[in-house]
């Protein structure tokens, strides 16, 4: 017999450290990955592909087992799931994370990626928030509560609202389901227990424009955020096949109460005012309002005021920040009594796999779903995506680089030259809006396409193919601010910092109207479910978790529930550093866009203490903001108002402070002194101490430095003091307070913000 080859005396090493390393991780869990290898580097020894990757598998089978035996059927390897020879170069199997590392440093080896597939939790954001081991069971789902949507309607029809397992229609229930020209009573369930249409504004406007005087949802809008605040779980939910699991509401036993307000003409003040009305009267709980609008003054939002009225009555409101982006005082709803959500990302990406000719295969952004792949063809770079380079490439996958300002027309030109497929490298961070495309095409930052271009400089004929409807989950960091999410301050009440807090925004997968086309290309494309992102996808992540909170916590007012959940938002990624923003080459974000942070369900259901706040506090804040009897009878709603008390030192959970005084005056020093009062929601005797974040040229301190309780529910005040230049050298200085539990478990953190922004140019 011939003495063994150079591959195989490789080969035969390879199995002996993976022997050797699986006696060292048998207790590690397993999970399946795909694994993509370079065919140029297999042994001569093996007559196939397949053959090399169970050759390689065959010793983990064998000593898993504890057998000793030879194995030459190398063909039923139990851990070797797939042989890939056509969608990609590579296998599939369980691994633990030892064996993984082997076959990492093996020869032929590319790179791996976690299966996404089978995910049992939109699909995603209530386990990226934690919600299956903690707020749900504290909170029995949201039970008993009753969540009023301000929206474009409902698709009863849809899944995600059925009654099974739900509890019975509140007593207090005071609202109705009523039926029109495309929508009946028996529609409505225990889940969905009111629906009804405002569009008497909208009709006012433009009469033509009101097709159907319906609740049906003829948009998609409504029932995605109504779905992403309260829907029920639905097995085996995706965006064709993107996104796979079990789709859930953030408070799935909560009920759903719809008010359609959104038309295809518009948003009109007068049917959202009628909308709110009905829901207040009906006994709804909490509010989620994915819309906004602009205005420079309170007491000229509808939103603004309506709400104040819901505060009132107990009632928590839950507005969107917009999606004006990353410039200063763009957000809207910066109304005090309610709670102004921006949006970030989860840890979950949806795409598509690019396998290289020489092996490597790299995941790019993308919503493409009309074909699951793109065969092998060849790879050309143009660099600039315009219609001239990309007119006579043919059927070639093109690979071009663009900005921003010139990726919709670099979209449409590509597109339009009928080439295979396109891969687009982007510098921006933009991707949301655009990776839901009409032909085979993905999206990615210059890092990652670094490897495409290197492979096709190198190569004398390079192909590629793309896999579509792909999935990773765990990605990090996240999560990361969205660039569209609304800046801060707030035009219309700068003295509070907004927005409070930001949620899971970014490419949230909810239910979607079976009548409605999920694209807006081609127009006869459906789903039951949808992927779509903005801060209305946001704000009913949060009307979720407050429906959660109410149940546990029925007792706590609006301010209450909006302190528990901004004192306890994370300020750190799944990394352990400081949160991301998009919009600005992922430096750490700031309150501005983040506000307090992201939301921690699991630890906003037991804050510790909390700021609280009710009508008569609001009432001297308005009456500190100057404006006539006319203008704060507008927001209250009644003439009986004292303002001989007045302070705009509202109790909030977070500080805003301005240094701005003009260059030519700058000198000297300025103090600013918040007073804020805390109550005790935690352990009954309790002591807490101040930790103070260093801001820098801003000095701040506390009055006094510890907090001690000795009963639940004691109140308890201190002074927080910033002192700095009038005018700080840098246009935002951010810091935070949290007050530590001694030998407890709560922290409460809230941000400050020193800032030189001009409260005069915010309507510019």
């Amino acid at each position: 017999m011939a003495s063994p080859s150079l591959p195989q005396c490789l080969l035969c090493f390879l199995l002996l450290s993976l022997t050797h390393t699986l006696t060292l991780s048998s207790s590690q869990q397993s999970q399946t990955y795909i694994i993509h290898m370079d065919v140029s580097a297999m042994p001569k020894v093996f007559t196939d592909h397949h053959s090399w990757y169970s050759a390689t598998l065959s010793s983990i089978s064998q000593h898993s087992s504890s057998t000793t035996t030879t194995t030459t059927d190398t063909t039923t390897n139990p851990n070797h799931m797939y042989t890939y020879t056509h969608v990609i170069h590579g296998f599939s199997a369980r691994l633990s994370l030892s064996e993984l590392s082997v076959l990492q440093s093996s020869p032929g080896f590319v790179s791996s990626i976690p299966d996404g597939r089978g995910e049992a939790d939109t699909t995603r954001t209530p386990k990226f928030l934690g919600l299956p081991s903690g707020a749900w069971p504290q909170s029995n789902y949201g039970k008993g509560v009753v969540i009023g949507v301000l929206d474009s309607g409902v698709w009863p029809e849809s899944k995600s609202y059925s009654d099974v397992g739900m509890p019975g229609i509140p007593p207090t229930w005071k609202g109705r389901c009523v039926s029109d020209s495309n929508f009946s009573v028996s529609l409505c369930n225990k889940k969905l227990i009111g629906v009804q249409y405002f569009n008497k504004g909208a009709l006012a406007e433009n009469p033509s424009a009101v097709t159907v005087n319906s609740s049906r949802d003829d948009d998609g809008h409504g029932t995605h955020t109504s779905t992403t605040a309260a829907g029920g779980f639905v097995k085996n939910a995706s965006y064709f096949g993107y996104a796979n699991g079990t789709a859930a509401g953030v408070a799935p036993l909560a009920h759903i109460a719809m008010y359609k307000v959104i038309w295809r003409n518009g948003i009109y003040e007068s049917d959202i005012f009628a909308a709110m009305d009905q829901a207040i009267k009906d006994g709804v709980d909490v509010i989620s309002i994915s819309l906004s609008f602009r205005r420079d003054f309170l007491y000229e939002d509808p939103l603004a005021i309506a709400s104040f009225a819901a505060m009132e009555r107990g009632i928590l409101v839950a507005c969107s920040a917009g999606n004006r982006g990353s410039s200063f005082w763009t957000v809207r709803s910066g109304m005090p009594w309610a709670v102004t959500v921006g949006a970030g990302s989860v840890d979950r990406e949806v795409g598509a796999i690019i396998t290289l000719g020489n092996g490597v295969s790299i995941f790019g952004s993308s919503l493409f779903f009309r074909n699951s792949s793109v065969s092998k063809v060849p790879l050309v770079y143009v660099n600039e995506c315009n219609v001239n380079n990309a007119a006579n490439v043919g059927n070639k996958i093109v690979v071009c680089t663009t900005y921003d300002y010139a990726i919709d027309q670099s979209i449409s030109d590509v597109g339009n030259a009928n080439v295979a497929g396109g891969i687009f490298i982007l510098r921006t961070p933009t991707i949301e809006r655009i990776i839901d495309i009409s032909y085979p095409a993905a999206f990615m930052t210059p890092e990652e396409g670094n490897a495409i271009l290197n492979y096709i400089n190198k190569s004398s004929n390079p192909t590629a193919r793309m896999n579509f409807r792909k999935t990773r989950l765990g990605v990090k960091p996240a999560p990361i601010l969205g660039d569209y999410s609304s800046r801060g301050p707030s035009p219309t009440c700068p003295s509070v910092l907004k927005p409070d807090i930001f949620a899971p925004g970014t490419l949230v997968l909810a239910a979607w109207p079976g009548g409605t086309p999920v694209d807006s290309f081609e127009q006869d494309y459906f789903s039951s479910f949808n992927i779509i992102y903005g801060t209305s996808m946001s704000t009913p992540h949060v009307a979720g978790v407050a429906a959660l909170l109410k149940s546990s916590h029925p007792e706590w007012s609006p301010a209450a529930i909006r302190s528990a959940m901004m004192t306890t938002a994370d300020s750190l990624d799944n990394t352990g550093k400081p949160i991301k923003d998009h919009a600005y080459g992922l430096q750490p974000a700031d309150p501005l866009g983040m506000g307090a942070g992201h939301i921690n369900p699991n630890r906003a259901m037991n804050p510790g203490l909390i700021y609280d706040a009710n009508r008569e506090d609001y009432l001297r804040f308005i009456c500190s903001l100057n404006f006539t009897d006319k203008e704060i009878k507008t927001i209250v709603r009644s003439s009986r108002y004292n303002c001989t008390s007045r302070s705009l030192d509202l109790n909030y959970p977070s500080f805003i402070a301005y240094f701005n005084a003009e260059e030519a005056s700058s000198n000297g020093t300025a103090t600013q002194v918040f007073r804020r009062m805390v109550t005790n929601v935690g352990d009954a005797a309790s002591t807490y101490t101040a930790k103070l974040a260093d801001m820098g040229e801003v000095k701040a301190s506390v009055k006094p430095s510890k907090l001690v309780f000795k009963r639940k529910n004691e109140k308890l005040s201190y002074t927080l003091t910033l002192k700095g230049p009038r005018r700080v050298s840098s246009t935002l200085i951010t810091g935070s307070l949290t007050w530590v539990e001694i030998g407890g478990k709560y922290v409460v953190r809230s941000p400050i913000l020193a800032t030189r922004l001009n409260i005069e140019n915010r309507f510019d």
